[in-house]
């Protein structure tokens, strides 16, 4: 597959960009036709049945200006006061431009504790999931207004790495001021050259890393190495392109310079694997016959297949799966805790919104969440 092809054959795509490429750096205003131009783009992809997620800086160089903060350096609370203003500002500025194409935008701030504690995790990754079948476009930034030093994740491509990784998307763009990882910094070293492919994010790789060079971003190319290092891991392909120029995305598709990083398994392998060597269990779930057969041809685990449930888990935890001989057949993650689980075990699954009084997932664990065979 060619670069062009890495982002025609996406089939969920996560799109970073930065503020230096959305806020002009002398006036402090957002570049409108940058951003029309990108979303024009945007919508092409998604016009073609193609899921589109946008983690977007911005909202502290947006929100500057109305609290008469440009020119200087900010303290912390400043920032988050300044992103205050600026984040509505900024969804707003994206629901404008994609209203040109009838798409609807969806709003969604996180902190690094929602990649990381396992309900939240969840929950967003189900919010982000059901916003994607309904065809909107998460439009996705840090919650700087409330986030503090020792919780940020200090830039966005660390949080596009992490989005990709929650939502098992194939493929992630991270547009810079560069066109790519070059061999030494270009703007010091005449002789450096473009790596167009990495396979593997080797020592190497990661010397050739620089600093940041713009005053509104907090990224530079070792952030960037870092989200490859992610995004590889959870088996999804990464781009390193140059985001100045209008129509970014569609010069990318058409070919243009930039670095993609390649893994060597798909997202689903990729999550399965972790699944299935890295996550301890905390408890099992004793299935029938039927769900035994149902698992092997590659099928969802339903509670009425459930005969029986050992441990104390929580919803999200790894548990096992195992026939009524005691054989260990299956390993997944649990969609409800171990009380919620025997109480609706061997029920259909239209019954669970009557026995635990809200509508939770059909299924006791998703077929994406399960390996069978470990």
């Amino acid at each position: 597959m060619n670069a062009a092809a890495h982002l025609r054959n996406a089939k969920r795509l996560v799109v970073k960009i930065g503020s230096s490429l959305l806020v002009d750096e002398d006036s402090g205003k957002l570049r409108q036709d940058w951003l029309d131009a990108l979303c024009d783009d945007v919508a092409a992809v998604h016009g073609r049945g193609q899921e589109v997620l946008i983690v977007t800086s911005g909202a502290v160089a947006i929100g500057r200006g109305p609290l008469g903060m440009t020119g200087r350096k900010l303290r912390l609370e400043e920032k988050q006061a300044a992103a205050a203003a600026g984040q509505m500002r900024l969804t707003q500025a994206y629901q404008t431009s994609l209203d040109r194409h009838g798409i609807t935008v969806a709003q969604v701030l996180v902190t690094l504790d929602d990649t990381e504690d396992r309900r939240r995790y969840l929950n967003a990754r189900n919010t982000l999931d059901t916003l994607l079948k309904l065809r909107a476009i998460p439009v996705i930034n840090e919650n700087d207004s409330v986030a503090t030093a020792e919780i940020r994740f200090g830039d966005n491509d660390r949080l596009a790495a992490r989005v990709t990784q929650m939502i098992s998307a194939d493929t992630c763009v991270l547009f810079s001021d560069i066109d790519g990882l070059y061999t030494a910094d270009p703007r010091n070293n005449p002789r450096a050259t473009l790596v167009a492919e990495v396979r593997e994010v080797t020592p190497e790789i990661e010397a050739m890393a620089g600093v940041s060079g713009s005053s509104f971003g907090s990224g530079g190319m070792v952030t960037k190495i870092m989200a490859a290092k992610i995004c590889v891991g959870a088996g999804c392909r990464m781009a390193i392109a140059p985001g100045k120029p209008l129509h970014p995305l569609k010069s990318l598709e058409d070919g243009g310079r930039s670095t993609w990083f390649l893994p060597t398994a798909e997202p689903r392998a990729a999550r399965k694997r972790w699944i299935a060597g890295s996550v301890q269990t905390l408890g099992a779930l004793i299935v029938d016959e039927g769900a035994v057969n149902a698992l092997a041809s590659g099928k969802s685990l339903l509670p009425a297949g459930v005969v029986d449930v050992s441990g104390d888990f929580e919803r999200g935890d790894a548990v096992e799966v195992r026939g009524q001989d005691g054989r260990v057949i299956a390993k997944g993650l649990s969609a409800y805790g171990a009380d919620d689980m025997r109480a609706i075990k061997g029920r259909k699954s239209d019954d669970i919104e009557n026995i635990l009084g809200y509508r939770g997932r059909s299924e006791a664990i998703h077929r994406d969440d399960l390996v069978v065979g470990s």
